[in-house]
């Protein structure tokens, strides 16, 4: 019996689909209990307990379950230290705080991994000028662009780090709004290599999408300090806000002053009520990340059935979430998005539609119904209307749901005629 009404067509693709699927799936399963078991017992090492979950109020003063998610937070990523708060807006807020936080007027920082993801151009001062921005203040930003194929170039990003003296580097695990390949964990070890033969700047990084899609965290690549959102992966799709820093002491010291003021730091901060879906997000996180995993997996067998190309494709290796589709025709990548937006658990009555999305430099379209507005760990799919109208789906809470999602997507683009 089937709730929902596809072609045969689509029956029989996405049959094929997951036939080419089940080694791949076979992988994330392992992949998904080593995580959680890493997650478990970084739980039984802090003695995590009711009294963790109280809410503070005010300042926030001696909140032992705050200071409980930072050390746990810590140890599953395998960091010196970190700060987790639900106080951080977004992904991009938790990315500012850590640049503003270690870098100061006069500080060089190297792009290693192409331009930066489209909002945090404003963050750096590629746009938007006198705004407040880390060029406003003195800091620069040089970029090494990437190979054509997408990867580092690492003659390149060798060659700049020797001609010219640099605070940091800064690398972008994940594509953004690009079809380079996300960065692996080998990949990432051997960026920290070259800078680091070559140089005294520290690595920072954005890990937005990548936690737990692997076995190794970026500290044991030699990553010095990273962020990422809790409305990604290690929110585990309970979180409801928020964003985690974490890395080499002193670094996660300068950006506790940040975050909140200088001489301040991590001792205020009233929690209101928010630990206990922090503490449950980070626990279900290995577990929903690896649904998400098997649901771009799928979404990519499925279009390589049809004729589309995809990036990554269904067997190769993945460092995050993150699908990519190329849909050729606007008319296409519209269909597709209002396609999964019909299969949500949330607002599945809405049509997407383009709109200028602040931040971006194109109209762009989002097909997200979820619980938490803007979770990127729930079925989603979004995309900037340009060329080669390629479409971004991540996410989906369990596979089951997020495949029928994805199938009610595809089913639409084959209308298109």
């Amino acid at each position: 019996m089937s709730f929902f009404e596809f072609s045969e067509e689509i029956k029989n693709l996405s049959e094929k689909a997951l036939l080419k699927c089940k080694k791949k799936f076979e992988e994330i399963d392992k992949l998904t209990e080593f995580n959680q078991q890493r997650v478990l017992k970084a739980f039984i090492n802090n003695g995590v307990c009711e009294s963790h979950f109280v809410a503070s109020t005010g300042y926030g003063y001696g909140d032992r379950g705050r200071e409980v998610l930072d050390e746990l937070t810590a140890e599953i990523f395998g960091a010196e230290d970190a700060i987790i708060r639900h106080s951080f807006a977004s992904g991009t807020h938790t990315l500012a705080v850590m640049l503003f936080g270690v870098l100061r007027p006069g500080d060089n920082v190297l792009c290693v991994t192409g331009t930066p993801y489209d909002t945090i151009h404003s963050v750096i001062g590629l746009t938007g000028e006198g705004m407040g921005s880390l060029k406003d203040f003195g800091v620069n930003f040089d970029i090494v662009e990437l190979l054509p194929n997408g990867t580092p170039d690492y003659e390149g990003i060798e060659k700049a780090i020797k001609e010219k003296s640099y605070k940091a580097t800064y690398i972008q695990r994940s594509r953004g709004y690009s079809l380079r390949p996300s960065l692996l964990h080998s990949e990432i070890e051997k960026l920290v290599k070259v800078i680091k033969s070559n140089s005294s700047a520290f690595v920072m990084m954005d890990n937005c999408y990548g936690e737990f899609t692997e076995y190794n965290t970026p500290s044991e690549a030699g990553v010095d300090l990273f962020a990422g959102s809790l409305i990604k992966n290690p929110g585990g799709g309970i979180a409801k806000c928020g964003g985690y820093i974490a890395g080499r002491k002193d670094l996660v010291e300068l950006c506790t002053y940040r975050m909140t003021t200088p001489g301040v730091g991590r001792e205020v901060g009233a929690t209101l009520g928010n630990s206990r879906d922090i503490f449950m997000g980070l626990f279900h996180a290995p577990h929903v990340t690896g649904e998400a995993l098997k649901v771009a997996i799928f979404t990519a067998a499925l279009f390589e059935e049809m004729g589309y190309e995809v990036s990554p494709g269904s067997d190769e290796n993945r460092a995050d979430i993150i699908q990519s589709i190329k849909l050729i025709t606007p008319e296409k990548l519209i269909a597709f998005c209002q396609g999964l937006q019909s299969g949500s658990v949330i607002d599945s009555f809405v049509v997407p539609e383009p709109w200028a999305m602040p931040g971006y430099d194109s109209d762009v379209i989002m097909a997200a119904g979820a619980f938490t507005n803007g979770s990127s760990i729930e079925l989603s799919a979004d995309a900037p209307l340009r060329e080669p109208y390629a479409v971004w789906l991540q996410g989906g809470l369990n596979f089951h749901s997020g495949k029928i999602g994805v199938m009610l997507g595809a089913q639409r683009v084959l209308e298109i005629k």
